[in-house]
């Protein structure tokens, strides 16, 4: 098998600064991918570049509010120029608001659906689009969540937003097939990340989680990273319009 699988590929990813972004972006930085990184959080960018720095992986990162979707075809274009075609991308910036559905307001519903979903629809379309016109192929990964499939309380938006998404998987995919551009999603379960700290540092939720959970443990960022690596690669050449849920097995089980 093939080490670097995505050697000689250059790869963006949003949200890539922390988290599940983090950890695919160091995953497929490791597999010989450049790697620009997409965050509001300028400390957080420049961390994130420390760290895969010290890895030996060719990484920048650009500062930007994907929630400000009007903006991101301007955006995008500037980056094409700076950094050249992207022969990957992978959406990984999200955002929550856990509140019971009739107590959300709307600026607040519109806030994740315009960062987790119409910034997504935007930015994919624009780099796809710059494929298409030089006639390259290309692959993009979604990450959406649990959130997609099933739901608990509080999670109407973010639901609603990755539900979303995973149909957008499959439209995107049968779009631009035949322009040889390849879209998946990823799905991942209950991951120890910044978003998730609130839900993990709760004794009760977080047991009920490992007991609910058939591989018994929280995930990592990096149990998502070499999955991103898998579906980028030529090893999954026929595999497009398909989400793998990443989660030890909880749809799985009653």
């Amino acid at each position: 098998m093939e080490i670097l699988k995505l050697k000689g590929k250059s790869a963006l990813i949003t949200g890539g600064n922390s988290g599940i972004g983090f950890g695919i972006a160091k995953a497929v930085g490791l597999a010989g991918a450049s790697v620009l990184i997409i965050g509001r959080n300028e400390e957080k960018n420049k961390r994130a570049i420390n760290e895969l720095t010290k890895l030996n992986i060719y990484c920048s990162a650009e500062k930007f509010d994907l929630s400000k979707y009007r903006k991101v075809p301007s955006f995008f274009e500037k980056i094409q120029k700076k950094y050249g075609i992207f022969d990957i991308l992978i959406n990984c910036a999200g955002t929550t608001i856990r509140k019971r559905a009739d107590l959300m307001t709307i600026d607040e519903w519109l806030s994740v659906i315009d960062t987790n979903l119409t910034s997504t629809f935007v930015i994919t379309t624009k780099w796809a689009s710059s494929l298409i016109k030089k006639n390259k192929p290309g692959v993009c990964l979604i990450i959406l969540s649990l959130m997609s499939e099933v739901a608990r309380p509080t999670t109407s938006a973010y639901g609603a937003s990755k539900s979303a998404l995973r149909q957008l998987v499959k439209s995107f995919a049968v779009d631009w097939a035949k322009f040889n551009i390849r879209v998946n999603g990823i799905s991942p379960g209950y991951i120890k990340t910044e978003l998730t700290e609130p839900l993990y540092t709760n004794k009760q939720f977080a047991e009920w989680v490992v007991s609910r959970t058939p591989l018994g443990r929280w995930g990592c960022p990096d149990d998502i990273g070499p999955v991103a690596v898998f579906l980028c690669s030529n090893d999954a050449g026929f595999i497009t319009g398909h989400t793998i849920f990443v989660d030890g097995g909880f749809l799985a089980s009653l």
